[in-house]
């Protein structure tokens, strides 16, 4: 098991994924999306760290379920950014990539929680 949620793999990739997000975005104009994506980027690895901190089985799977939807949203808002051209597909397809590989890693967390 873990001591921290600092020790989660998960974690720390979704801390990096809202960086590459702020960076990918730092000179963007369209401030509505942007506060959009910076925020559910955000919410994925907060709220790993919030249901990693809880002491209940339940809570932990309820936060993590909810960092996915928020790796989801983000997803979304790639496809979009991309489709009206304010990212490039060559920032937003590793990005989106990370964010599928984060959702993976967080089923098998919940997983291996209710075990």
């Amino acid at each position: 098991m873990y001591r921290s949620f600092e020790e989660l793999e998960v974690w720390k990739r979704a801390c990096k994924l809202a960086v590459e997000i702020y960076f990918a975005l730092k000179d963007c104009r369209d401030y509505g999306l942007k506060d959009q994506m910076t925020r559910a980027a955000v919410s994925v690895a907060s709220n790993i760290a919030e249901g990693a901190e809880r002491n209940s089985v339940k809570e932990f799977t309820h936060f993590m379920h909810i960092a996915k939807g928020s790796a989801a949203e983000l997803r979304t808002q790639l496809y979009i950014a991309e489709k009206i051209e304010l990212l490039t597909p060559a920032i937003t397809r590793p990005i989106i990539t990370e964010t599928k590989e984060i959702s993976s890693m967080l089923q098998g967390l919940i997983k291996s929680i209710k075990r």
